[in-house]
């Protein structure tokens, strides 16, 4: 049996852990979701939920990684003492399957673009008959989401220092200079500041508890805690590292990332006359469209594809991560057979979320698409009760001495994460859970 495998240095895993979080939730979704809901104010609600919410519980998910060595099932089991608490282990393994499932089917159509790309077939395209041509269409879409998943299963099956570490550590930093790229060029446009307005200067009517619960699930599906992904990276973490540190890092890291998203999209967006309100085809329909009007848009144009392949396949690792972690338990020796077995599983699982804009694009499941109740169930759901059952867990169950050796903090500043996770969290994820459900 192969022992536990360790990231070989601290900036691997801030990397990865980095990548876990700035993936399709900085890139794709939180564009779409500012743009259609008021755009600073719910950047200004995303900011407060990461910084106040999301980073507690992100620094919890490290402590109880850490300490417990393990996946997230074993690691729970083993600071409780018990079995009461594993159940939040396997709900992070489910959601994560079913992130992934339909995940992996926007991971395909960012394949199909970046294809079109490079053969020059977005060039003058009708680009929203074009996008609503490629998610209809069964063969490509089923074709893409298998294709991006072969690549997801090929670098997890290598493990953590061969396949994740390795791949973080060359995507990654591409990825923050094509970023940088495209927001230089996105803020030269004329008429750029009024998409800098709309992302800066708040506009308080959107002020309300759906936005809050919408920006709080934007906050920890960009930032991956709630399904324990950040506990099962930082089980392969060794000991001299400050957890505090790491969890700052990331944090910010994934704000900047997250604004940096804005920048590109927003100014492009306003300067030529589009429409923030777009949804998920934001990047698809709008984004080909306002590069075809500018000089050398097909190179930026392809850019922007490949940092959005990277940004997709950091966080797809993640997820598949804790599935195979999970589903391996100590025998390490089974991670390539795993890894393709549950990435073939999580294939056929997401067939109907592929389908839900073409042949089953009839079915309805709460008013929405097979794909959008996918969505809802894990980041409107799952995750905020994940993240709210880490706190509790961190706050009440973790031991005095298991935190206060993780963590090498001035005492203050751990008793205020302490009251953080004891009160405050809970009560915020609570609060505006129920306000939301009260809502529909």
């Amino acid at each position: 049996m192969k022992e536990r495998e360790q990231w070989t240095s601290k900036i691997g895993f801030i990397l990865a852990a980095a990548g876990s979080a700035i993936g399709l939730g900085a890139i794709w979704k939180f564009p779409y979701m500012a743009g259609m809901n008021g755009g600073s104010v719910f950047v200004l609600l995303f900011i407060v939920s990461t910084l106040l919410i999301g980073l507690p519980i992100l620094l919890a998910e490290f402590v109880i990684g850490r300490r417990g060595q393990a996946d997230a099932v074993t690691s729970l089991e083993k600071l409780s003492k018990s079995k009461k608490w594993n159940w939040v282990g396997w709900m992070g393994l489910l959601a994560s399957f079913i992130i992934l499932s339909f995940y992996s089917v926007v991971g395909g159509w960012i394949l199909s673009y970046l294809i079109r790309s490079l053969t020059g077939g977005l060039s003058g395209a009708d680009y929203g008959g074009l996008f609503n041509d490629i998610i209809a269409d069964p063969m490509e879409v089923l074709i893409a989401q298998a294709a991006f998943l072969a690549i997801t299963v090929w670098i997890v099956q290598s493990g953590i220092r061969g396949g994740i570490e390795r791949a973080s550590r060359w995507m990654m930093p591409l990825l923050f200079v094509f970023f940088i790229l495209l927001a230089v060029r996105s803020l030269t446009l004329d008429g750029a500041m009024e998409g800098i307005r709309f992302l800066f200067v708040p506009d308080w009517s959107y002020l309300t508890a759906k936005t809050f619960l919408l920006a709080l699930g934007q906050a920890f599906f960009s930032l991956s805690v709630g399904v324990t992904a950040m506990m099962t990276y930082a089980s392969y973490l060794q000991k001299e590292e400050r957890l505090g540190q790491s969890a700052v890092n990331v944090s910010i890291l994934n704000i900047i990332i997250s604004l940096l998203a804005g920048i590109v999209i927003f100014p492009a967006v306003f300067a030529l006359g589009q429409s923030p309100t777009e949804g998920p085809g934001l990047i698809f329909v709008v984004l080909p469209a306002i590069f075809n009007e500018i000089p050398f848009g097909g190179f930026f144009l392809i850019v922007f594809f490949i940092l959005m392949l990277f940004a997709t396949l950091t966080s797809a690792i993640a997820m598949l991560e804790i599935v195979v972690s999970t589903g391996i338990r100590k025998k390490h020796d089974r991670r390539r057979r795993a890894a393709w077995m549950f990435g073939g599983l999580i294939f056929l699982v997401g067939i109907p979320s592929a389908l839900s804009f073409g042949l089953l694009g009839d079915v309805k499941i709460a008013g929405g698409t097979i794909f959008d109740f996918a969505d809802l169930l894990t980041s409107r759901i799952a995750m905020p009760l994940g993240a709210l059952a880490v706190s509790i867990f961190a706050g009440y169950v973790l031991s005095q001495k298991d935190t206060a050796e993780e963590l090498d903090m001035n005492p203050v500043i751990h008793m205020i994460w302490k009251t953080l996770l004891r009160y405050i969290v809970p009560a915020a994820i609570i609060i505006i859970f129920v306000t939301w459900v009260v809502s529909l």
